[in-house]
């Protein structure tokens, strides 16, 4: 339980960051050109962690940044559990030409490289979230794909599912009605998960130059930092709130997914 409510701390002061940035940064703040403070200066008064070449407060380049990142990463990872229910759900269900079919795509994705293939995709969809947003997707459903895809076998082995059938129940009722709901628990627990998964993959495809050159995310500021010469310099307040940040959320959905599984595991609940 405290890992709960720490992960849930986490997250809900991000969120709220992240929700409440544009109250308080303008564009007077992000604009390079528009902006007067002194050029990769460190921690000063009025720049609480410094600012980067052009000037801006990395403070409020981490708390902008906030906004996209968990954005892209909680989108991806909506179209990563949708993808890889669906595609379990029916392999599961359909054990017949039409699960193996499902599961011979799904072990096919799986044998290629993700981080290969999400570059490869984010590069012939164009630059920005949109197409970072598709590949993490394409890349990451795989996983949720078989944990439920074995839940439903699991699900459908159960007598209650044979007396629905036995009811009249058609297949669509089965896996909506009966199946569905007894999978949720599991796809809850692994979007959880997921989201922090996305994130990371996130920054590595902006880190690499794939995202929107005109946006503010953490894993531009990375690249940003790197480009500018920020090693070179010792600049280590460009480098690290953006990496420290992603590294928080990262553990913050980590610790949620992980108190939530437990709380949700049947062995648990009959020894309670």
């Amino acid at each position: 339980m405290r890992s709960l409510l720490w992960g849930v701390g986490v997250l809900a002061a991000f969120a709220v960051l992240a929700l409440t940035a544009p109250l308080y940064i303008g564009d007077a703040d992000l604009n390079v050109v528009k902006v007067t403070g002194p050029q990769l200066s460190p921690p000063v008064a009025g720049y609480p962690l410094g600012t980067d070449q052009a000037g801006r407060s990395v403070l409020l380049l981490v708390i902008w940044g906030a906004r996209e990142s968990l954005a892209i990463g909680l989108i991806a990872t909506a179209l990563t559990v949708v993808l890889g229910s669906a595609v379990g759900l029916l392999a599961g269900h359909y054990q017949g030409a039409l699960g193996k079919a499902l599961m011979h795509v799904t072990d096919w994705f799986i044998a290629l490289p993700s981080l290969p293939l999400a570059i490869s995709l984010s590069a012939v969809l164009g630059q920005g979230a949109a197409s970072i947003t598709i590949a993490i997707a394409v890349t990451s459903w795989t996983a949720t794909a078989r944990l439920v895809r074995a839940q439903t076998l699991a699900v459908e082995a159960r007598p209650f599912i044979e007396r629905a059938r036995v009811l009249g129940a058609g297949n669509a009722q089965v896996m909506l009605r009966h199946v569905l709901p007894n999978v949720l628990p599991l796809i809850l627990v692994s979007s959880t998960l997921t989201v922090a998964s996305a994130i990371l993959s996130e920054a590595t495809l902006t880190f690499l130059g794939l995202g929107d050159p005109t946006s503010v995310t953490w894993g531009s500021m990375l690249q940003a930092a790197f480009s500018g010469g920020a090693v070179t310099a010792g600049a280590w307040w460009y480098l690290l709130p953006p990496g420290v940040a992603i590294l928080i959320v990262v553990l913050g959905f980590t610790l949620t997914g992980r108190a939530v599984e437990h709380l949700l595991d049947p062995r648990r609940a009959a020894h309670a």
